[in-house]
């Protein structure tokens, strides 16, 4: 009986890691009212280090909004002091997407890069041409502890038709809302395009659309560690909005968008073999429903030659909640299994919705999302 007591004990403390769930920001503390958009990137030590945007003073998309971050030594369990990443005065700075280049031989310990996006003006109104959407970068050699002067890259990444912005260009599109992916950048890892830096984004075209037809996604990459960026061709479906990018065992590029017009309640799919320049096939996975929210995508490994692709949203058509994390063992054309994060005891509005995934080892995957609604960003970690 004692025996058996100890197994039902070990059982139930296993258990309980398994599932053990951690606060990294919390609304009305340490200098922000809101905390959203988590995106989250291991470095090679095994650091973790979680960013997101601190709002100052509301949890409106636009205004005083700033980068911030915290770090942690032990996967996850436990995480430092917020430090602040970028402050851009009392506009906005958000969009964070991190990857650690570790193919640049300056710097064989890795480069990280933090991508992010500041705007002049809320959506709407930047829809209706009346104000400006950047693309920015910043970098660090020693883990996040000091970083570079930022980067503008707007006139390699962004196509507005705004003179001061653009003098001199004249280009056939006339983006206006732009955004990178929310969650962390990549870097392609084999064949043609291996060392290639690539973010996920998404714009507007034209005058706005109440319907959300303007809006479509695009990626835009570098294959020279920073110095100079190219743009992707437009994935050409109407809605896409925000998304994210991953490597397949075969190179192929997996990007994975969300439905902004909710026509159709499922994430839209788009391959590249030619390392995210050009999109070969775009379908809507009905496999991965979605209730019009941003999703995140990792590939874990390779199991019997195909590769093992971890997938997390609010798996729900009607509401953000129920937030899942879906595998596939074939590179993302099944989804066979799924696991739940997060859901609300009593189906309450947006309880869980914005994540990001980072790899923690072999079977062991960490969820950063946003929970109760939008009052909390947790860190999750799920044994495979």
């Amino acid at each position: 009986m004692k025996k058996f007591t100890l197994l039902i004990i070990l059982f139930f403390m296993f258990h309980w890691a398994d599932a053990q769930i951690t606060t990294v920001f919390e609304n009305g503390k340490e200098g922000h009212k809101s905390y959203r958009i988590p995106a989250i990137v291991a470095l090679p030590d095994g650091q973790l280090l979680a960013i997101c945007e601190g709002r100052v003073n509301d949890a409106d998309d636009f205004g005083d909004v700033n980068l911030v971050m915290k770090r942690s030594f032990d996967k996850g369990k436990t995480w430092g002091k917020l430090e602040m990443i970028v402050d851009h005065s009392t506009l906005q700075a958000g969009n964070p997407a991190p990857v650690v280049d570790m193919m640049d031989k300056r710097y064989p310990k890795g480069r990280l890069f933090l991508f992010y996006n500041t705007g002049n003006d809320h959506e709407p109104q930047i829809k209706l041409g009346k104000g400006i959407r950047e693309a920015w970068y910043i970098t660090s050699v020693n883990g996040g502890h000091t970083w570079s002067a930022p980067v503008n890259i707007t006139t390699q990444v962004h196509r507005p038709k705004q003179p001061s912005v653009n003098p001199g260009y004249n280009f056939k599109e006339d983006w206006r809302a732009y955004a990178n992916t929310p969650g962390h950048a990549i870097q392609l890892t084999k064949g043609k395009y291996k060392g290639r830096i690539y973010i996920a984004a998404n714009h507007s075209e034209g005058p706005i659309n109440y319907s959300f037809k303007d809006y479509k996604a695009h990626g835009y990459y570098s294959d020279d560690h920073g110095a100079t960026f190219k743009l992707s061709e437009t994935v050409e479906v109407e809605g896409g909005n925000e998304c994210m990018a991953t490597e397949l065992e075969d190179g192929t590029l997996m990007m994975n968008i969300r439905n902004q017009r909710g026509d159709i309640k499922a994430r839209i799919v788009a391959l590249s073999t030619k390392g995210g320049q050009t999109w070969d096939t775009v379908y809507f996975d009905k496999q991965l429903p979605d209730p019009v929210c941003q999703g995140s995508i990792l590939t874990l490994g390779k199991r019997k030659g195909k590769s093992v692709v971890a997938f997390c949203n609010a798996l729900d058509t009607l509401k953000r909640d129920n937030l899942t994390l879906s595998l596939s063992y074939d590179s993302g054309r099944t989804w066979t299994r799924r696991i739940l994060i997060d859901k609300s005891a009593n189906g309450e509005k947006d309880y869980t919705a914005y994540s990001d995934l980072v790899k923690l080892g072999r079977k062991q995957v960490g969820v950063l999302y946003e929970q109760n609604g939008y009052s909390k960003i947790i860190f999750k970690r799920i044994n495979l």
